[in-house]
């Protein structure tokens, strides 16, 4: 493609290193990207709170896609612009489905307030037995009806014995379209936003508010809940460590995010 107008890149297993950081290489291709006038957008499936860290490590200040497109948050101004939820009732009702077609998987939800850190003690409630993939968790430990009882952003099922793949094909058979179903690890996790939501409606929304048409976007991603981005994007790019689902649905395959895969393609236009 010809110099992109926008880009956009995927945070974890993407943009960030083995180290979870950004290397001086990638951070001043992107202070490039940005002196030339150019956005330079993150779109994870981290909520808001988990964003401003790994923006300043960037040098970035305008959109961040969050919680796979359920929220647009403005990293400069410190504020949600848009959230898409499901209601408490829907969340149940969804519960219900996955307790059966997943014995014994555990259940968490992920709220937002106005800002990133707006309730923080509150965004992130996990049911007894909950095992998160990643240490150093900061969620709260809840009754499953206090947790399922308010509109979230997102809904997450953990099963240790099983991979991340074989949930979202079993919680796929029993919701089929009523929600998004989708995931950012193979550790047992599976992550259900509303219907329709991905990362590529949100980055379709930041496109439209930057005046941006889709063929003049590169995107960056390595899971399967990237893998709506990379199609929508005129040039999505995979990374060589990404999963073989998103190596499918991208345009090119670059270097793993351990040796810079994200500057080696935005270094031929910055």
């Amino acid at each position: 493609m010809q110099k992109p107008r926008l880009v956009a890149s995927d945070v974890d297993g993407t943009l960030l290193s083995p180290a979870e950081d950004i290397t001086p290489r990638t951070a001043a291709v992107i202070a490039r990207v940005l002196a030339d006038g150019v956005s330079f957008v993150l779109v994870t499936g981290r909520p808001p709170r988990w964003v401003p860290r790994v923006a300043e490590q960037a040098g970035v200040t305008g959109y961040a896609v969050c919680a796979n497109g359920a929220v647009l948050y403005d990293i400069g101004a410190d504020r949600v612009l848009e959230k898409r939820e499901i209601d408490a009732v829907a969340l149940h009702e969804y519960a219900r489905a996955l307790l059966t077609a997943i014995p014994g998987c555990r259940l968490a939800t992920e709220r937002v307030g106005e800002t990133a850190m707006d309730g923080a003690n509150e965004q992130f409630l996990a049911e007894p037995g909950y095992l998160h993939p990643w240490p150093n968790p900061d969620s709260a430990a809840a009754p499953r009806g206090e947790v399922l009882g308010k509109s979230a952003i997102k809904m997450l099922a953990r099963h240790p014995d099983m991979t991340s793949g074989q949930m979202a094909e079993a919680a796929t058979a029993v919701l089929g379209d009523e929600v998004a179903v989708t995931y950012s690890s193979n550790n047992g996790l599976i992550e259900i936003a509303a219907a329709g939501v991905t990362k590529g409606t949100g980055l379709a929304d930041v496109a439209q508010r930057l005046g941006v048409a889709a063929a003049d976007v590169v995107a960056f991603g390595d899971m399967p809940n990237d893998v709506p981005m990379l199609s929508w994007a005129g040039h999505g790019v995979a990374m060589a460590n990404a999963h073989p689902e998103a190596i499918a649905a991208a345009d090119e395959v670059t270097g793993p995010n351990s040796e810079d895969g994200v500057a080696l393609v935005l270094e031929r236009w910055f």
